[in-house]
């Protein structure tokens, strides 16, 4: 248990929670593109459907981190936010058209949006700058462990269910409901910085970034420029589905891939915080860049292991450290907003990237798709080497 030393009992309720609504969000999310395939949706139009679903997402992660620092409450935020997403995941069955399909995703995202900044600062709170990698990781960690047993649980229905995929949607409501019991937990603390009575508007967060340090700056400029080359996960596992793997195969690869970075992300978030977020976040670019040179030229089953082994890597360097090397490197009141300007630009650049990827893999191909992506992985790489972004 000493190993655990660090994490607080809020950290631990909290990745409670996102533990469950992994769960119920991951069970869905390697079947999804497969449904949406099989009721005659087109690369492009997954491509659009999920771009547009994120930046819905993000713009709200902006407009309500903002909102909870102005307010001085974090726990109505992060409980709101986990209702919704439990009540959007049985949704997406009740209609296959595309106009509710997308209200149904964007539910979902938008959800994630309103507790993202919230949830964020409280984990912020709970740890200090020495520690923030470390109560980071584990939150992925806790969240990544319900994004194995999500698809296993699907892997193993549609093992006996073989393209039924319509239940799984009703039954990813039952962890959602679990994660929402687990919000009951979670008090409001008292905090120092009194409230703000700034009007706030939906884009009153993007006044952050002429009002944040110039530091947060330079990082964002990077970070977003990888964002754009850094489309949604589904056209790695499209990618694999058309290299000839069969359903089980893609969402077992998939649960493979959460597992490794389940196991990774709190020990990789400790040693950040031991030999700083910049080298941490440029490891896992590295990782990066192999995975999309090597999906560029695979067809081998067991090449797709060892690429999404690596992918865990990056996914464990990358995703827990962004978020606690931006808080550190801003001021504690505006930590929701930071890292809610953060995501909500993030979204936007996901929009792009994801509309962006299944133009390129319908005109030019998917081999020219990862290429790209690998290469602007190492322009970024660059970029952080050269600009001087402390940590």
């Amino acid at each position: 248990m000493k190993y655990f030393n660090k994490i607080s009992h809020i950290v631990w309720i909290l990745s409670i929670v996102s533990l469950f609504t992994d769960v119920a969000s991951e069970m869905l999310y390697p079947v999804l593109p497969i449904y949406l395939k099989s009721i005659g949706f087109s690369i492009l139009v997954i491509g659009i459907l999920e771009g547009l679903a994120e930046a819905t997402a993000g713009l709200s992660k902006g407009y309500f981190g903002k909102l909870s620092d102005a307010s001085g409450k974090r726990v109505p935020f992060v409980k709101i936010g986990y209702i919704l997403s439990a009540v959007s995941k049985p949704m997406i069955a009740i209609f296959a058209h595309p106009v509710w399909i997308f209200f149904s995703r964007t539910t979902d995202r938008f959800a994630k949006g309103i507790r993202t900044g919230a949830r964020d600062a409280i984990l912020s709170d709970e740890a200090t700058p020495q520690t923030k990698g470390t109560v980071f990781g584990f939150h992925r960690t806790m969240d990544t462990v319900g994004a194995a047993i999500g698809p296993a649980l699907a892997l193993l229905y549609l093992y006996f269910h073989p393209g039924n995929y319509i239940a799984l949607f009703y039954f990813a409501f039952i962890p959602g409901v679990l994660a929402i019991l687990t919000t009951l937990f979670l008090k409001e603390k008292k905090h120092n910085s009194p409230k703000s009575n700034e009007k706030i508007h939906f884009f009153s967060f993007l006044k952050y970034w002429k009002q944040s340090p110039v530091i947060y700056r330079k990082l964002l400029i990077g970070l977003l420029i990888f964002t754009l080359f850094n489309s949604s996960d589904v056209f790695l596992l499209l990618k694999a589905k058309d290299a000839g793997l069969n359903d089980t195969h893609v969402i077992g690869i998939y649960i493979f891939y959460n597992l490794i970075y389940a196991f990774l992300a709190y020990p990789l978030g400790t040693i950040a915080d031991k030999i700083g977020m910049k080298s941490m976040f440029i490891l896992g670019l590295i990782m990066f860049s192999i995975v999309y040179f090597g999906f560029s030229i695979n067809e081998n089953f067991y090449i797709y292991l060892i690429l999404f082994f690596i992918y865990g890597i990056y996914a464990a360097a990358t995703e827990g450290v962004s978020k606690a090397w931006i808080s550190n490197i801003s001021n504690r009141k505006d930590t929701a907003t930071a890292i809610g300007t953060y995501s909500a630009l993030q979204s936007i650049c996901t929009m792009i990237a994801s509309s962006l990827a299944g133009v390129i893999w319908y005109e030019l191909g998917a081999k020219v798709l990862f290429i790209v992506s690998g290469i602007m992985a190492l322009v970024v790489i660059t970029y952080l080497l050269l600009m001087k972004i402390e940590e």
